[in-house]
């Protein structure tokens, strides 16, 4: 958890647009979450379903509350100066990460919709057809599944939070303005809590149910406090007012405890806290030999995130398709079930490398000679 650099190091301002500390813990964890979440989502296509082995196994939604801070934090390093010194406005913010985000999306589904259609044309059906309508597709394609309407799920089901994090995104130039007035890093952890804690306590108010329990339509109501607390976060290490000693020891107690309430049960808000805390360490310490695996890693994570649901159609498909046709030993499904993790990762890199990374590069080539086309 611990990294150390000279003062002057570390008191110099990032590039803009940089994140500082890439290669480095931040970026472990990152991918580390996104493993987590496939694993959490595969479990329920286990021989016996890993909630069912123990509890922890059913808390993976945790990663997801980590990336929506994540978000929140690394968009404030990253572009905060930016944003502040009137470089980027909103508009320009929101086409920057829609840019980013949608045609990996959109990709997906088309492969998913492909798949669908193909199983059906060999009288093969989804394990569970009822995730695979139009309404959830087109919702999903315009990421508005998470916007407060039934009906937009299944297909690439973890998108909501993509979803819910496209309002924050248009959000963040105003929110950051306004978290940047406090300079009190107490002041400024206190609101990121409390507004998790009082999304809450008004969604137990209003819904009847936890924040962390809320279905997925209602996902920007999940998204919003997580990445203000993720704002706050960075603002607390921008200021750089949290000693590296307090920082290392935070970081570990964080991290111990964290782990210490998963094995006694499930405490939300307590999970959520140390996540910050985890988040406000890894941030706050310098990174002193960042490592190019790491960060390639933490590259390969949205990949990972994106497709995963993808590769679980494929593998999860055939592996039916397998049990119906032979009866296969418990070990084998097993072993079956624990194939489906690399591949999840062999599909996500072949994505990242040869699909995502070019399209990106593409369409940055032809947005850049769109205001030289006009000025001509």
């Amino acid at each position: 958890m611990s990294n150390s650099i000279q003062n002057e190091t570390e008191s110099r301002p990032a590039p803009t647009g940089i994140v500082p500390g890439r290669g480095g813990a931040l970026d472990l964890l990152r991918f580390l979450a996104a493993l987590l979440i496939v694993v959490y989502h595969y479990g329920q296509d286990a021989p016996v379903a890993l909630d069912a082995l123990h509890p922890v196994f059913g808390r993976g939604y945790l990663a997801t509350d980590f990336f929506l801070i994540l978000s929140g934090y690394v968009l404030g390093r990253a572009y905060g100066r930016q944003v502040l010194g009137g470089r980027l406005g909103p508009a320009a913010f929101l086409g920057k990460r829609i840019q980013r985000l949608w045609p990996a999306q959109l990709m997906v589904l088309a492969a998913l919709a492909a798949v669908v259609f193909a199983a059906g044309l060999v009288g093969v059906e989804p394990k569970h057809p009822e995730n695979y309508t139009a309404q959830a597709f087109v919702m999903q394609a315009l990421f508005s599944q998470a916007w407060g309407i039934p009906g937009g799920g299944g297909w690439n089901h973890q998108s909501w939070s993509l979803s819910a994090l496209v309002i924050c995104y248009g959000a963040f130039p105003l929110a950051w303005h306004w978290v940047s007035k406090l300079r009190s890093s107490t002041a400024l952890l206190a609101l990121g809590m409390l507004a998790v804690v009082g999304g809450d306590l008004l969604c137990m108010g209003l819904i009847g149910k936890p924040i962390y329990d809320l279905d997925f339509h209602f996902g920007l109501i999940r998204a919003v406090p997580l990445f203000l607390l993720g704002l706050c976060i960075a603002r607390v290490v921008e200021e750089g007012r949290t000693s590296l000693i307090v920082a290392h020891a935070l970081g570990w107690l964080s991290a111990g405890a964290l782990v210490m309430l998963q094995v006694a049960g499930r405490f939300d808000l307590a999970s959520i806290a140390c996540i910050a805390g985890i988040v406000l360490a890894c941030g706050r310490i310098p990174v002193a030999r960042p490592s190019a695996l790491i960060e390639e890693g933490a590259k390969l994570s949205f990949a990972l995130f994106i497709t995963h649901a993808f590769t679980g159609l494929v593998w999860f498909g055939m592996v039916n398709v397998l049990e119906a046709r032979f009866d296969l030993p418990a070990a084998m499904q097993w072993l079956l079930w624990a194939g489906s993790i690399p591949a999840a990762l062999f599909v996500s890199l072949a994505f990242h490398y040869w699909v995502d990374t070019p399209v990106q590069a593409w369409l940055a080539q032809r947005l850049k000679k769109r205001p030289v086309a006009a000025t001509a």
